[in-house]
């Protein structure tokens, strides 16, 4: 995105660790290319924290400027469920990278495949190594996106962390972000429903309430409606507090309405799977997280059905994590997001230390912090106004 707003103006050159650019853009193709939310205005605004940060990058190039830009290269887009924002059926995420990347030779964008960033040199500019030789290219900017400490197998990671802090810029250890959640299930129950889906649930957490789906996995539970409360249950661990989520079965009934269904009757244990409709995982779960004098009195019963709390012991590790928080640490930028102590370094993406969920956001937050801060450059250059 930097790129192409640059290179009408300027010579631009992207050294790539890898042998190809956008592996990790790839990624978001993986079971359906999610690559932005049609979302606008404060509503998407607000999907951001710190918000107030990112708030002028977003508002400058939002979701519906993302897919204009797309659409300019032959990659109309459609609205999907919550919004999600896809390429058109039948278009693959490689052919949406292809057309990038063609894009950008036709504005004479010069691609150095291989050139891995290793430090900086004394006078601050990025060293490069490749084949085991140390290039520094000579630049008036240098922008660097190389990304959170997720999806390590596209090439991403944290080392770049320790070159910045040697430079005296302050970052923040990576932690998950949007990531599944450990639950201590007992034995039993984990052999029996590994892989069975919850669906039209809601998730709490404090005062965040989260509708969707959940997936039982051998560690606990993952999904929709879990990520959007993983940073709740990250600040409540870094204080030393338990976390407890609690999960409604019933989102669409009361507990007036739950109680009807009892017509005034005790009834016994085995025919609450018929009475509040309700399956087998269900029941196995609030069985698990309850006691058994809860469980076999319908009216306390209820009461889970609608609040089951459930220990959480931890977050998945960042290797499983679909995002990162962490990174530079945005009081060392300026709002531009070029480096106080180093002006002409400007730092986007996900190497910044900002948190947003899934469902478009990750992808349209990076589009948005480097068109913005590309767009910063040609101001100060008073060039592409």
């Amino acid at each position: 995105m930097a790129a192409d707003v640059l290179s009408p103006f300027c010579e631009v050159h992207i050294y790539e660790k890898g042998k190809t650019a956008g592996r990790k853009f790839l990624v978001a193709g993986n079971g359906g290319f999610n690559i932005t939310n049609s979302a606008i205005g404060k509503e998407l605004i607000n999907k951001f924290s710190p918000n107030s940060f990112l708030r002028n990058a977003i508002s400058s190039f939002d979701s519906g400027a993302t897919r204009n830009w797309l659409l300019q290269m032959g990659i109309p887009t459609y609205i999907g469920s919550s919004g999600r924002v896809f390429p058109e059926i039948g278009i693959k995420p490689i052919e949406v990278l292809q057309k990038i990347k063609e894009k950008l030779i036709k504005q004479n964008v010069q691609f150095h495949f291989e050139h891995e960033f290793v430090s900086f040199n004394s006078e601050n500019s990025p060293v490069f190594k490749n084949n085991e030789i140390e290039i520094v290219p000579k630049s008036d900017y240098y922008i660097f996106a190389l990304g959170g400490a997720s999806w390590s197998v596209t090439g991403s990671n944290e080392t770049w962390r320790t070159e910045f802090d040697k430079i005296g810029i302050k970052t923040i250890p990576f932690e998950s972000s949007n990531c599944g959640v450990n639950v201590d299930w007992t034995e039993d129950f984990k052999s029996k429903y590994a892989g069975t889906p919850l669906k039209n649930i809601s998730i709490s957490i404090n005062d965040s309430t989260i509708k969707g789906e959940a997936l039982i996995t051998h560690y606990g539970l993952e999904g929709n409606a879990v990520y959007p409360i993983i940073a709740e249950v990250r600040k409540m661990i870094s204080k030393n507090v338990a976390p407890i989520i609690h999960i409604d079965f019933k989102p669409l009934n009361s507990i007036v309405q739950l109680k009807n269904k009892l017509a005034g009757e005790t009834i016994p244990t085995k025919n609450y799977k018929t009475v509040f409709n309700l399956n087998e995982v269900q029941l196995a779960l609030i069985k698990q997280f309850t006691s058994k004098e809860i469980f076999i009195h319908p009216e306390s019963f209820i009461s889970s059905i609608k609040n089951l709390s459930i220990p959480v012991s931890s977050l998945r590790p960042i290797e499983e994590s679909i995002s990162t928080v962490g990174g530079i640490a945005l009081e060392e930028l300026n709002e531009n997001f070029s480096l106080k102590k180093f002006p002409n370094i400007i730092v986007i993406g996900e190497m910044l230390d900002w948190d947003a969920p899934t469902g478009g956001y990750l992808l349209q937050g990076c589009f948005s912090t480097a068109h913005y801060a590309a767009t910063s450059i040609l101001n100060s250059l008073k060039i592409g106004q």
